[in-house]
């Protein structure tokens, strides 16, 4: 057993300080992105937000929303074949939609056979795992990236430098970052397992670009604010899933109670999702995650112009033209637990 003593942050622990800006209005800030993506060699152009691929968020509807916004989508992996061949084939020039699998063989299989019918219609893969310091994922990436040289992949989810520099070195092209932040995850509660999120994209991140790599920040943002902190500690892409939930394109049934209308969201490894995936929990396992009533938004896209628009507006408190200098120009200020509480952040 060890301790580490370093000073681990969250969203909530800091601030972003202002600086002197010559940026005259928000509208004048760029928050489009451009990656070559060292694997792949892809090219990307586009406003690196996307949305998670839980299976009431990473629906085809929110894909088709947010790409006339020039955001991106995580599908869930529990579309059939024919379903997901006709998505791709309909929608060559979407911003990047990402098909997503798990580790098993029958998830192989099945992206095999679908690839062999996708007539190179689909180019972005998302390999999503609770652990991503297991043997078989890190042999599942290797395996996967050997018989599919032209993907553009992303992987994860892992929280540490040295894990990073080693799925980029595999063969990932984006490495996704996030164990336990998430609203509707229980890890940290249930397994005592986790790492701080801020400090986690810290750290990832600068290991992931000393190797021209990139990461994704998935988990923990509850506000546009968290957004552009994860921007500004160097994430490339952040990842969305409770602030994306509770709308329109979500694939989630309208309940109404006590008149207030509501839509329910739950994690991927809750006993809702083992559910109806899995035939329930197994045995040797515990649920980690658990499911909640959000109010009803409507369509996403006011979300996403508020999302939009706070990152912008961090962009003009330290004078960053482009979302690309954000990084550059963050100074985090850390808040006491007293400040916290006060501006109700306790609950990011």
């Amino acid at each position: 057993m060890r301790i580490e003593q370093d000073i681990k942050l969250d969203f909530k622990d800091v601030l972003i300080r202002p600086k002197r800006s010559t940026l005259v209005s928000r509208s004048g800030v760029d928050i489009s992105r451009d990656f070559v993506f060292p694997h792949s060699s892809r090219k990307y152009h586009g406003i690196p937000i996307i949305a998670s691929n839980m299976d009431t968020v990473g629906t085809f509807e929110m894909a088709d929303a947010l790409a006339r916004e020039s955001l991106s989508c995580a599908l869930h992996k529990h579309y059939g074949d024919d379903a997901l061949l006709s998505f791709f084939a309909e929608r060559p020039e979407l911003p990047p939609v990402f098909y997503s699998m798990g580790i098993t063989p029958p998830d192989y299989d099945k992206f095999v056979r679908i690839m062999e019918k996708a007539n190179g219609s689909i180019n972005y893969v998302c390999v999503d795992v609770a652990n991503g310091y297991t043997r078989a994922f890190i042999r599942f990436i290797h395996k996967l990236r050997s018989a599919f040289p032209e993907i553009t992949l992303m992987a994860g989810n892992v929280v540490t430098g040295e894990m990073t520099e080693e799925l980029i070195l595999d063969g990932v092209d984006i490495v996704k970052v996030g164990i336990g932040p998430g609203s509707v995850c229980t890890t940290r509660k249930v397994a005592g397992v986790g790492y701080p999120q801020l400090s986690a994209i810290i750290e990832c991140a600068d290991a992931a670009h000393g190797l021209r790599g990139l990461i994704c920040a998935d988990g923990g943002c509850t506000c546009p604010g968290d957004l552009a902190k994860a921007f500004g500690a160097g994430a490339d892409f952040v990842m969305l899933g409770g602030m994306f939930a509770g709308h329109n394109e979500c694939a989630s049934e309208i309940v109404e109670i006590g008149g207030v209308r509501k839509m329910r969201f739950y994690g991927m490894s809750s006993r809702e999702a083992m559910a109806r995936y899995a035939g329930g929990v197994a045995d040797y396992r515990a649920a980690e995650g658990k499911e909640v009533l959000l109010d009803y938004r409507g369509a996403v896209i006011d979300t996403v112009r508020e999302i939009l628009g706070g990152v912008r507006s961090a962009c003009t408190y330290v004078g960053a033209l482009r979302l690309k200098e954000l990084s550059k120009r963050t100074t985090f200020v850390r808040v006491s637990q007293q400040t916290n509480d006060i501006f109700g952040t306790r609950g990011n």
